[in-house]
């Protein structure tokens, strides 16, 4: 059954040339003045044209929301808080990590090297018990045939640099603008009425997250003034983005100091106090007498191997790792991230454990879904994922892979976040057979969701993409626990963000040019 698309007539409307002229300066111009904005990728502007890179252009965006079944949405917003803290449970189990990261570790050296880092604490030992998660869960809409219900299907669920929080916002306050400025005086008119977006706050709900930890933390012993710290990535495109979570942090009464320094410079403008709890320290580049204390360190890089060009790098996140500031990640809630952990999460009871009867993986972290219905209503996202090692369900999973007409109704996945690192398809066996066999373990198969059809037109560089688009829902959630004795100090929902991106992409990161970023128009 095709998604009901609000009104009766033909959504998105067809425009002609002058009110598609209007519609694409309005966008622009509201985009501009309201931060819902990038840093424009070379190929659209070089170097050499904004040398001193102060161009910004309107981040990828619908010219209008994208209908999104009511049900599937409220679905998702409702087993958020049973995410995080099934998330937070896992990032404790050091044993359950230990064995996803062995299975993983003959071909992904990068997961392997977090790992390392976290044993170098341990064996040190942890100062700081508190972790914050600011948590994303994606899903598509599943429909196998026409005339079933839709329901939700799980991608995946980030754990570090879950991103689009403060662009997500502007998003849905966009198409609330031109709901009531622009639509209406269209030919083919659409009334506000007809349209149903729900709220969207995630830049401030992923900011309280923050200053939730922040307040957790509590006073400076040291007698410094608190800070939190943005760590990125040099060269940031999608600055602005974060900058709105920021901004959310100073627009209080009790604002909060927020310093962004690159992955690449920590070990140059941060220290660790040389006390027994190693406070990490920042001093200010540009006034080297101003010291801060972190009490947070929010990680907007070093969620994938190019932000570890060298030893250095490795031994900045060890710095980080070890000191007394709130991680958003640890290094344990990053591997609790990977999708092998979300392979054996979503193995049936029956494969879990040679005791048919005993609890399933899942089981092992929250009341197994047979006994509690929000652990069921989480079962009921999950996908048919399967492993690539040497199990008996590995064997099946690698002879699907390498078959040529098997294989189409699948997508290989790494231990990676970010766009651009999977495999689909027919690409599958050929990849395979280029890849070292010992590494296919690191790898799982995930079988292909089929989302209903639906059109949209999107702005991107100034130019108009109208046709078939996929559209991607996450949930974001803030979690604050307590990795020793697992007290929950936070567990909340906080927003939504919807991607969308032309049906024949395969990926969908916007800032790496393959999505776009849209609202809920809910049907």
């Amino acid at each position: 059954m095709e998604t009901e698309k609000p009104g009766a007539l033909r959504y998105p409307p067809r425009l002609n040339q002058a009110e598609s002229d209007d519609l694409v300066q309005a966008v622009k111009n509201w985009a501009l003045a309201h931060g819902l904005t990038i840093r424009p990728q070379p190929s659209v502007v070089s170097d050499d044209v904004d040398p001193q890179g102060l161009l910004a252009i309107n981040v990828p965006v619908t010219l209008f929301p994208s209908p999104f079944p009511r049900q599937c949405f409220d679905q998702a917003r409702s087993v958020q808080q049973t995410y995080n803290e099934l998330y937070a449970a896992i990032s404790r189990d050091e044993e359950f990590l230990a064995g996803a990261v062995d299975e993983v570790r003959d071909g992904d050296e990068f997961t392997s090297n977090l790992w390392d880092v976290h044993l170098r604490v341990k064996k040190e030992g942890y100062t700081q018990n508190l972790s914050l998660g600011l948590f994303r869960s994606d899903y598509l809409v599943h429909q196998d045939l026409p005339g079933n219900e839709p329901q939700i299907k799980q991608v995946e669920f980030n754990t570090i640099a879950a991103s689009f929080g403060g662009l997500s916002a502007q998003t849905t306050l966009l198409h609330k603008f031109l709901s009531t400025s622009e639509y209406p005086l269209l030919q083919q008119s659409i009334t506000p009425e007809s349209l149903v977006l729900p709220e969207n706050d995630s830049a401030r709900g992923l900011a309280a997250g923050m200053r939730a930890a922040f307040d957790a933390y509590g006073d400076s012993e040291l007698g410094h003034e608190r800070c939190i710290l943005f760590v990125v990535q040099d060269g940031e495109r999608n600055v602005f983005d974060q900058r709105h979570l920021e901004y959310a942090l100073n627009d209080t009464l009790d604002p909060i100091r927020v310093f962004r320094i690159p992955f690449s410079q920590l070990l140059d403008h941060t220290s660790i106090a040389q006390t027994p709890k190693r406070q990490l320290l920042y001093h200010l580049p540009r006034n080297r007498s101003k010291t801060f204390e972190a009490s947070v360190v929010y990680l907007r890089a070093g969620y994938g191997p190019s932000d570890y060009p060298d030893q250095r790098a490795w031994e900045a996140r060890y710095h980080l790792e070890r000191s007394a500031a709130i991680k958003c990640p640890t290094v344990l809630t990053q591997v609790a991230g990977t999708k092998k952990v979300q392979q054996l999460l979503a193995t049936p009871r029956s494969d879990a454990d040679a005791d048919a009867d005993g609890p399933s993986i899942l089981g092992r972290f929250i009341p197994d879904p047979d006994d509690a219905p929000l652990s069921a209503q989480v079962w009921r996202t999950f996908s048919n994922i399967y492993p690539m090692d040497t199990s008996e369900a590995g064997r099946k999973a690698r002879q699907v892979a390498l078959d040529p007409e098997l294989c189409l109704h699948y997508v290989l996945k790494p231990q990676r976040e970010g766009g651009g690192n999977n495999h689909y398809r027919e690409d599958i066996p050929v990849f395979l057979e280029k890849t070292p066999e010992s590494h296919w373990g690191a790898y799982i198969l995930m079988e292909l969701i089929t989302p209903p059809k639906q059109e949209n037109i999107i702005l991107r560089n100034g130019k108009l993409e109208e046709g078939g688009v996929i559209c991607e829902l996450g949930i974001y959630g803030t979690c604050v626990w307590n990795q020793s004795t697992g007290e929950l100090l936070r567990n909340e929902e906080a927003g939504y963000l919807l991607r969308t991106k032309g049906d024949t992409s395969n990926e969908g990161g916007v800032a790496a040019g393959y999505g776009c970023m849209d609202s809920c128009a809910l049907v």
